[in-house]
């Protein structure tokens, strides 16, 4: 066999392993479940508003 028929069953090999082995990775990530948002803790939300807010006041006023 030539170098590079040789070199040529090499990569694809390669190829079809990494191929295989990121179809593994992708069905373990499914397999968590549903990706959910984190949550929002509203009452810093409010507060920072309103700190924004009030200093926006300050610097117009």
């Amino acid at each position: 066999m030539d170098r590079s028929k040789v070199i040529a069953i090499i990569t694809g090999a390669i190829s079809i392993l990494l191929a295989i082995a990121y179809l593994v990775v992708v069905q373990l990530l499914d397999f968590r479940g549903e990706m959910l948002p984190a949550p929002i803790d509203t009452g810093t939300l409010i507060q920072s508003t309103l700190i924004t807010v009030a200093t926006l006041i300050t610097h117009l006023g």
